[in-house]
């Protein structure tokens, strides 16, 4: 059974510094999904990654990107719904579960979380399991997750997805929305 109000849509990323002519065709999908999304009336909340000089990414991966605009913005697209999400999580590591983040998702009370953005074998990944290990239930949302590094990377952060998380946990755009048309049944009254 679908509980309407114990679920949000994480938007993971979804940033300008990610997207390439390998993670752009998803915005299509992402814009889709976050107008049904708005329009139900449930959860949407937007994360932002934030390098820094001194963050294990630059001094440990020697990775130095996302530290100032434009990499840093959201895509226009994403940015244009921004005042539609409850919040815009500035994080600083792979998972959106900050304690900004972690305390909207004990007062909303979630517990179907769904992810989807840039990337999937990273931050989605790591923010689903995250969600997995914190007793959440997470969907990665595929068809609205991709990678900046390619195709084959974002089917083998999938791959690891499945094990991490269950199949079934895997999830397209379709059947979220048509999940939203479900009519729901009332419990019988006893005679």
């Amino acid at each position: 059974m679908v509980h309407y109000g114990s679920e949000a849509l994480v938007v993971v990323d979804a940033q300008e510094g990610f997207f390439n002519d390998h993670s752009r065709g998803i915005i299509p999908t992402l814009v889709q999904l976050m107008d049904s999304w708005i329009a139900s009336g449930r959860p949407l909340i937007l994360t932002r990654y934030l390098n820094y000089p001194e963050s294990p990414f630059n001094t440990l991966l020697d990775w130095p990107r996302l530290q100032e605009p434009p990499e840093t913005d959201l895509a226009q697209e994403v940015s244009e719904r921004a005042d539609d999400a409850i919040a815009v999580i500035d994080k600083y590591g792979y998972s959106c579960f900050t304690e900004e983040f972690q305390e909207l998702a004990r007062q909303g009370g979630w517990k179907d979380i769904y992810f989807c953005g840039v990337a999937t074998e990273s931050c989605v990944l790591k923010s689903a399991v995250d969600a997995f290990e914190l007793g959440y239930i997470p969907r990665i949302v595929t068809d609205a997750s991709s990678s900046d590094a390619g195709e084959n990377v974002h089917k083998s952060g999938l791959v690891v997805a499945r094990r991490l998380i269950g199949a079934r946990h895997l999830v397209t755009t379709e059947q979220v929305l048509a999940s939203f048309e479900v009519p729901h049944s009332l419990p019988s009254t006893p005679a």
